[in-house]
């Protein structure tokens, strides 16, 4: 199963959430954003009951609660932090974590514009898990648990506002850069930690080839961590960071420029793929608002 967000012509501006069908062309309804992330599971457990409707009818949007939390991993991978500015630091005993904002996120298939004052954007493949019930002070048992699902992930960053100062936070939040995949239940997936294969791709060109098992901080420990300052709650997403091979890093510098498609391949969760746009497309209508 592959789980997505859809707003329905002439339905108002309420998002649904879907089942993707194989081939791509078609989704069944499952229920409102809201009664979905009210009982995941029970959804999930059960076969869709609405209506079957045609995708290109459809404009596909992020499965995203309006108040979600959108936590992610900065520096997970042992060789992104040794190909990157903090080679020479200490790793620390605990991730450090930096915020999306849910309006930063678009969906497979949008384009994805160069914010003005950049060279580029830079590619980050990753994992997103997708919390589906709630965690308040858990053990690292209960919070894998509480996992419904994942997807696939691109963390495109706006590198010269990420540097401007020691917050990431502009960097990371660029319009429309946090590409989303279908979520697949977690049954379907199961546990990061046994290594699925995760690939970027630049016009075809391998640039990130990785395994989850090389994760130095799991999502069950984050989330575990994350649950003992606040409360996570049905929706939130966690990025869990993307491994070497970032554009920044290498020599000389690559970006993606408009004209670039880029795509991030993880195993038993998919192909995402964007194309990036000019900054004069910037204010097209956002595949999420």
């Amino acid at each position: 199963m592959r789980i997505v967000g859809v707003r329905r012509p002439h339905h108002g501006d309420g998002v649904e959430v879907a089942s993707l069908a194989e081939h791509g062309d078609t989704v069944t309804l499952i229920a409102s954003l809201a009664d979905f992330w009210a009982d995941p599971a029970a959804y999930l457990s059960a076969s869709p009951t609405g209506p079957t409707l045609a995708t290109a009818q459809l404009q596909r949007v992020p499965p995203v609660l309006p108040a979600a939390r959108v936590l992610c991993i900065g520096l997970n991978y042992h060789d992104h932090v040794a190909e990157g500015s903090y080679r020479d630091q200490a790793l620390p005993p605990y991730p450090t974590l930096f915020g999306r904002w849910t309006q930063s996120l678009t969906v497979d298939g949008a384009e994805v514009p160069v914010p003005a004052g950049e060279e580029g954007l830079d590619w980050e493949g990753e994992v997103v898990a997708w919390v589906g019930a709630p965690l308040l002070d858990a053990s690292p048992e209960q919070a894998l648990a509480a996992v419904m699902g994942y997807s696939v992930f691109n963390d495109l960053t706006a590198r010269t506002a990420q540097k401007r100062t020691s917050q990431w936070t502009l960097g990371k939040n660029a319009d429309r850069s946090g590409p989303l995949g279908p979520i697949v239940p977690a049954a379907e997936v199961g546990d990061l930690n046994q290594g699925l294969r995760l690939r970027t791709r630049v016009n075809g060109q391998t640039v990130q080839d990785a395994r989850t098992d090389q994760m130095m901080y799991t999502v069950e420990d984050t989330l575990s961590q994350i649950s003992h300052t606040l409360t996570l709650r049905p929706g939130d997403l966690l990025a869990t960071g993307t491994p070497s091979g970032v554009g920044y890093a290498r020599t000389p510098p690559r970006l993606l420029q408009p004209g670039d498609t880029v795509e991030v391949e993880v195993e038993r969760l998919g192909v995402l793929r964007n194309a990036v746009v000019g900054n004069e497309q910037r204010f097209a209508a956002a595949a999420f608002a």
